[in-house]
């Protein structure tokens, strides 16, 4: 009974952690706490000419849906921390 639940609780930490992830990019971004907030990327893709739809955090980067200066549908990874672009693995 003991095992069983050991298995299942490391089951739920795995799931919990990655099940969200899509695996297109990750940041080595460390606590939270020392993240620039969402909003200053907001507006620094706002200056550019971006409509930004969402923000969420996925696989410890800022992802970014958003229409581009073109009008084109984007989906971008940023640092946290510094807020650069985050090259992505292609399908």
């Amino acid at each position: 009974m003991k095992r069983s639940l050991v298995t299942l609780a490391l089951l739920g930490a795995t799931l919990s952690t990655s099940a969200f992830a899509t695996g297109l990019a990750t940041c080595d971004s460390g606590p939270q706490e020392s993240w620039q907030p969402q909003a200053k990327l907001e507006q620094q893709l706002k200056e550019k000419g971006w409509q930004v739809r969402r923000i969420k955090v996925d696989g410890g980067c800022y992802e970014v849906y958003a229409l581009n200066e073109k009008g084109e549908r984007v989906e971008a990874y940023f640092h946290p921390k510094t807020l650069a672009p985050v090259p992505t693995k292609k399908e």
